[in-house]
């Protein structure tokens, strides 16, 4: 499909195992629910009355009016609808499952992110939850998945809570005309309250995300964090657009005056939503988008943005887009002045705060931009080894997004540690929301390279002088005059030193930037240490790399352990 590039995960032995062990497990799963389950006629939905009032496409401002009525949220001081969705204050990777049958049985990368379930356990539980549904008070909304006439999804989502569905109203695309070409409609079914019962409804827990691309539905129920939600479809997205020759990315995306547009890549918390929202760039958005032949669109209409020590110094326009229509998420209040304490993480780290693109004033109005002329991979390194921006060429750039290193900075995960900050190699810089094997995914963006001439370039923003509890987290200022030189192609040209054991590239000057930070080495009280620590970096990259099968001059590209 892309040339030569080729990349697997999970070669040979060990991959016939993992994929046999999934297969067994699938089976078992059947079995168990062909036994087990009971169809709607189960005890515990007797009583269950007819079908109550549907709002249908209502306003932001209804729907905030709607969630107050129904004590949903409270409103902060500047106007944003205060909202908490109980224990899960993060995806729920363990309760997230697939539909196993024809279409993904053999293009999906099952593994414990993408899990498989039987059409039996879905289509009862489906059954079940749209029976609980719609005995009560619920929300629809119709809008679109991807701001491309070509390529976009149309959706009907119902919920059974009104800042569900403003949330959804928030970060999906509401367009002019729904549907105009009258695409296969995808639907949503949403039950924050039912409570799945794992012995008779065949889930993992309480709660449960199911993707059936089969039937073109998606059922999250038992859950009240409205992050799966979005990603939901973003992953249903990242499933069908390659069979379209359109890369899929988890990356936030922004503009220049000129129309030169940038990618940034990354985890959340590393600093895609906070870099792309520069006040001298247009942007597009701060999540989810998709590379196709002379364009980058954006898949959503919105920005879920993470709140920790939020400030208007630093975040001028994420700090703005807080009133009237947003979304405050699991963030700490002061209930005596409806102020929220964004250094109060004593909820969770993973606060966060939904708003529409029209709440940003500098944006791409078109939601779309031109294929990049830079791509940023952040990452951020706990360990205090990489320097602050590296310059990637074509083959380094396949291994650092095969790789996809960088952290997770507090607990985006229900059952995660808020206050740990943890190594991770997230292929793609997006693992958990990506269907296919990191295969596709990297030939489809390596493709995209060559043939655009895109530069690439790693930024850590995280430790510099030692690892964490040690060293520092590199400051935004810093870090965003790194971003400023590389929009403006101050470093395309410039003078550069080899780091030998890590094998990258390095600028030697960048304007407004004290030069010693740039060599890591020099930022450590004990050069020693700081080998120490670069070798069993670089040891951790090629570990990670034997998972997959790569050509050699992508491999050489890499960490060398020296």
């Amino acid at each position: 499909m892309c040339g030569k590039y080729r990349f697997s995960t999970y070669p040979g032995e060990k991959g016939d195992a993992v994929r046999s062990q999934i297969m067994k497990n699938s089976s078992q799963d059947k079995e168990k629910s062909n036994i087990s389950f009971q169809r709607i006629e189960d005890i515990s939905l007797k009583g269950i009355k007819g079908p109550k009032k549907a709002f249908h496409n209502l306003s932001s401002e209804n729907l905030v009016k709607e969630a107050l009525r129904r004590r949903e949220g409270f409103l902060s001081k500047s106007g944003a609808l205060v909202a908490y969705s109980g224990k899960r204050c993060g995806r729920s990777p363990k309760d997230r499952f697939i539909v196993l049958e024809s279409s993904t049985q053999k293009q999906i990368d099952w593994n414990e992110i993408n899990r498989p379930i039987s059409p039996h356990i879905f289509e009862n539980l489906w059954e079940k939850v749209s029976l609980h549904v719609n005995s009560k008070e619920r929300f629809t909304s119709e809008m679109h998945i991807g701001e491309s006439e070509d390529h976009y999804l149309p959706l009907k989502i119902t919920t059974e809570t009104a800042w569900h569905s403003l949330f959804s109203r928030n970060m999906f695309i509401n367009p002019k005309t729904y549907n105009p070409l009258k695409y296969a409609e995808w639907e949503i079914m949403h039950a924050s309250n039912y409570v799945c019962d794992p012995k008779i409804d065949g889930t993992n827990s309480e709660a449960v995300v199911i993707i059936n691309f089969a039937s073109k539905k998606v059922l999250l129920a038992g859950m009240s964090y409205a992050g799966e939600i979005k990603k939901a479809m973003f992953s249903v997205q990242n499933f069908l657009l390659p069979e379209k020759e359109v890369m899929p990315m988890h990356c936030a995306a922004n503009m220049a005056e000129n129309g030169t547009t940038a990618l940034f890549f990354g985890l959340s918390g590393t600093g895609k939503t906070t870099l792309s929202a520069d006040p001298n760039r247009f942007l597009i958005g701060d999540d989810e988008h998709a590379w196709t032949t002379g364009k980058v669109f954006n898949m959503e209409g919105g920005c879920y943005a993470k709140t920790i020590n939020l400030s208007e110094e630093n975040e001028p326009l994420i700090w703005k887009a807080i009133k009237p229509g947003a979304i405050l998420e699991n963030v700490k209040m002061d209930m005596s002045h409806g102020q929220p304490i964004f250094s109060d993480t004593s909820i969770t780290e993973n606060g966060r705060c939904s708003y529409p693109l029209t709440h940003i004033e500098k944006r791409e109005e078109k939601n779309y931009g031109q294929e990049p002329r830079h791509i940023i991979f952040l990452t951020c390194d706990t360990s205090g080894v990489l320097p602050p921006v590296s310059i990637l060429d074509e083959h380094a750039a396949a291994y650092h997004f095969i790789s996809g290193y960088t952290a997770k900075v507090g607990s985006t995960e229900t059952g995660g540690d808020d206050n740990s900050v943890s190594q991770v190699f997230s292929a793609c810089f997006g693992a958990p929301f990506m269907p296919r094997s990191p295969n596709e995914y990297a030939a489809l963006l390596i493709d995209r390279i060559k043939k655009f001439g895109s530069q690439v370039y790693l930024v850590n923003t995280g430790w510099t002088g030692g690892p964490l509890g040690v060293g520092k987290r590199f400051p935004i200022p810093v870090t965003r005059a790194i971003i400023t030189a590389i929009l403006n192609n101050k470093l395309e040209n410039t003078q550069t030193k080899n780091l030998n054991i890590l094998n990258l590239n390095i600028p030697l000057s960048i304007d407004g930037v004290d030069s010693n930070l740039l060599e890591p080495e020099k930022c450590w009280t004990s050069p020693i240490k700081y080998k120490q620590a670069a070798r069993a970096l670089a040891s951790l990259f090629i570990e990670n790399m034997s998972n997959f099968v790569v050509t050699e001059e992508i491999a050489k590209s890499g960490p060398q352990c020296r």
